[in-house]
């Protein structure tokens, strides 16, 4: 990349954001405070993928800033005071405006404490590497780059504007987004910036898990996430975050032979991307991290056999346990979480399918027990095929295909709503002249088994089964 051609681009986007950045730069001016253009903005701008929302840093204090928006943002709010934060909206513009400032972590602090600064120069300094310290000055739009950021996003590298260590020291989440920005923006850490993310790797313990968390997802929901989970990995930081993922390198044992685990599961996790045109595109975390941790029972439920092969029995379900043990750690939603598991639990469901025996009955039950996750079940299961034998994989493929098929037909054959009993809990006191208890929940049960066995039955029919069902119980 040639620094004439990150010039050309920010010229370009410049321009479209001139009727935020002129007008602010104007009232801050006249109130007699700096304002400038600064971090992810800047750079974005230089990549030619400047979105619609705004970093700006301030020498105002946030009452100044608050009052200078006044009769300009069409809304402002204050969530962020405590950190020196006013943000605002004007169009289609969300803007964030930060008074200069400085932020550390002792040790011992999961919260950085934050004191304000007083130049632009000393604020770009704090920041986490020279491709987001870099700051437009405004009115006049001059450039700040004291750092040099202009030259390492032209070789597509990630440097700290200090020591890393002293980086790392002021926040230690900014190890984690070293391997986030390598993931999105295909950057090379620079050796030296490894080196600390190495050495400091435990530092990383003392951050909360909500903010490791937020990272978390958007490395993994970058362009790149292998890239990133390879440089968690050999730091270490995988270790105090995501310990599943490493665990998965299980020690080869020349008498025995299995896949490479982890080369296997980082493979699983680009072909499930590969596969998000069928989720509605777009990254989705959910079906990245359920590909990304669908193999991590494998290692507790290794068992090495005489003729030479290896076994992982049951390690779907303790997969499924380690994840969701995962996710809760790190603060995860319970509805993502549930997702998760889920389709980690499930992702071996399609091999007792062998070359289609399965009845229509079975296929119902496959497509009951999915949920509102089959979509991404079919992505995680087509996306496991890593086999190199080409005939392999093709037949896998074509039994899936097979699979998603029935699944079509019977939709379409029995309705495509959702598979639930052809009488509901009103239908059933009235047949059997009973109020609400537990029978009723039994007597739906057994409709919705007979259901998933037979297909759609006529009201009629269902309800002579319903009294079949309870003669026989002698209700």
């Amino acid at each position: 990349m040639l620094i004439t051609d990150v010039q050309e681009r920010t010229v370009r986007a410049l321009r479209r954001v001139a009727p935020v950045t002129d007008e602010l730069g104007r009232r801050f001016a006249a109130a007699g405070e700096e304002i400038a253009l600064v971090g992810g903005p800047v750079r974005d701008a230089m990549l030619g993928r400047l979105q619609t929302d705004l970093d700006f840093t301030t020498s105002a204090r946030p009452e100044v800033t608050e009052r200078l928006l006044k009769g300009w943002a069409d809304a402002t709010w204050d969530i962020g005071r405590a950190f020196g934060t006013i943000g605002c909206r004007r169009g289609d513009w969300q803007v964030e405006i930060t008074t200069y400032r400085s932020e550390a972590y002792d040790a011992s602090s999961r919260k950085p404490a934050v004191q304000y600064g007083d130049s632009l120069v000393g604020d770009l300094e704090r920041r986490d590497f020279t491709v987001n310290a870099m700051a437009l000055s405004l009115p006049g739009e001059q450039l700040e780059d004291p750092f040099g950021g202009i030259v390492d996003l032209a070789e597509k590298r990630l440097r700290t504007p200090g020591t890393p260590e002293q980086s790392f020291s002021d926040d230690p989440l900014r190890m984690m987004r070293a391997a986030r920005f390598a993931a999105q923006l295909g950057f090379a850490v620079a050796p030296e910036v490894v080196a600390a993310m190495t050495d400091m790797a435990e530092r990383i313990t003392i951050v909360s898990a909500e903010r490791v968390r937020d990272e978390l997802v958007k490395l993994v929901c970058a362009a790149d996430p292998v890239r990133g989970l390879r440089l968690l990995v050999e730091t270490g930081l995988a270790e105090h975050v995501l310990p599943e993922l490493p665990a998965l390198a299980l020690e080869r044992d020349e008498h025995h032979r299995h896949k490479d685990v982890y080369e296997h599961t980082l493979t699983v996790l680009e072909q499930s991307i590969d596969l998000e045109d069928r989720l509605g595109g777009g990254p989705d975390f959910t079906a990245r991290f359920a590909a990304l941790m669908h193999d991590v029972g494998k290692p507790r439920t290794r068992r090495f056999l005489d003729d030479g092969s290896v076994t992982f029995h049951h390690h779907d379900v303790v997969g499924a346990k380690l994840t969701r043990k995962r996710m809760q750690a790190l603060r995860f939603s319970r509805d993502q979480t549930d997702a998760v598991a889920q389709l980690v639990e499930q992702h071996l469901r399609f091999h007792g399918y062998g070359s289609g025996e399965w009845t229509d009955s079975a296929v119902r039950r496959y497509v009951r027990d999915a949920g509102d996750q089959l979509q991404r079940l079919h992505v995680l299961t087509r996306a496991d095929c890593t086999t190199r034998n080409k005939r392999k994989a093709e037949r896998l493929r074509r039994t899936y295909d097979d699979l998603e098929a029935r699944i079509e037909r019977l939709a379409e054959e029995e309705g495509r709503a959702a598979l639930r009993p052809d009488l509901d809990g009103n239908q059933i006191m009235t047949i059997l002249g009973i109020g609400p208890g537990r029978e009723v929940g039994e007597a739906y049960r057994h409709l919705l088994e007979l259901r998933l066995d037979h297909g759609p039955m006529a009201e009629a029919d269902a309800a002579a089964a319903l009294r079949e069902w309870a003669a026989a119980r002698g209700l």
